[in-house]
This record gives C-alpha cells, structure tokens and sequence, in this order.
C-alpha cells in the first residue's frame, strides 16, 4: 500500500502545472523615450529626451515582485532641441562626455503598489555615480503586438532625480537642480 502511495503522489507532481516562471522581455530601442525636465531661470520649462534605450526585463506576471529590469543608453543621444545647449551639457561643465559613456539603471527590489501599478527600486548610474532611485511605475498593457506577431508589453514611470546627486549640477538653483523624469518603454518577449 505505501508503495501505491508513493506512486500516485509521484505521478500527481508529475502532472501539476508548473509555477510560473519570469519571462524574459527585450526593450525596443524604437519606442522607449525617456523626457526630462527642469526650471530656467523661474522664466520656462527647458525639456530634453533620451533615446537608444536597450535592455531587459524579467516580467512574472504572476508574481510581479519577482520581475526585474536592466536598461542603458548612451549620454550622447541626449535630445535638447537646441545644439550650443546640447554642446555645453556634454563639455565639461556637465558630463565630459565620451562616445561611449553609458547611463545605466539596474532594479533591485519591486513593491507591487496596486494592480497595475509598483513601486520599482534600482542603482542609477550617471556621470560615474551610482545612487538608489524609486520609479513609479505603471503596466500600461500586455498582449500581442498586431505587427510583430508576438507578446509584447508596455511600462510608462515617472521619479524626480537632482543633478547635484551626479555632479551634473552647474548654475543651480537658477536652473533646477530637480528634474522630473517621465520614462515609457515597449519590450517584446524573446525567442
């Protein structure tokens, strides 16, 4: 009798569905934008844009606090709309930019907030500093992308960040030392 037991609780495990499990999700360079903006002076609001946007995520759906997100893009696809401003943020005033240099930011604890919605924590890396962020982050939507033919999903999150955290703090406080930041990215689930 105890073997029969054993045999049946074997076969029941075998045929249990498995839990689910991260998914591995790729950033579309081609839609993930990331827009900043900043106080001029009293007088405006100045915004810039970053593009180039690549990484990853590993979305549980099931369990969202298990997911994770690594992204990078390059300081110099930084967008001001305005070239002698683009030229003075890269010179030395600001980033001393080289071709290669990279802003990175790597998630190290997700707070599920509500639905749709988290709290997500990570290491953000500019000008050579490393500091924790908080970004408020939404799922916008799951689903198949009618174009791609396959599973994609789309995050939008926002979080205020201060230059002189990153040394990138020239002519503040007449230009703010606070940017708000507005990111939205799409990713499509890999191969």
């Amino acid at each position: 009798m105890t073997r029969f037991a054993a045999l049946a609780l074997s076969a029941a495990l075998l045929s249990a569905p498995a839990f689910a499990e991260a998914q591995k999700y790729t950033l579309d360079p081609s839609h993930s934008t990331i827009v900043f903006s900043y106080t001029h002076l009293g007088f405006s609001t100045s915004f810039g844009m970053f593009g180039g946007i690549n990484g990853e995520i590993q979305f549980d759906q099931e369990n969202p606090a298990a997911s994770s997100v690594t992204a990078s893009f390059p300081v110099k696809s930084m967008f001001t709309g305005w070239q002698a401003r683009f030229d003075h943020i890269m010179s030395k005033d600001f980033f001393d930019a080289t071709d290669d240099e990279m802003i990175s930011f790597t998630s190290t604890g997700i707070e599920v907030t509500g639905e749709k919605t988290a709290k997500i924590t990570g290491d953000l890396t500019v000008n050579g500093i490393t500091k924790s962020v908080v970004l408020d982050a939404v799922l916008n939507q799951t689903g198949m992308h009618p174009m791609e033919n396959k599973e994609w999903a789309g995050f939008s999150a926002t979080t205020t960040l201060l230059r002189s955290d990153y040394k990138v703090d020239m002519f503040a406080p007449y230009v703010s030392d606070e940017l708000t930041v507005q990111i939205s990215v799409e990713a499509a689930k890999a191969d």
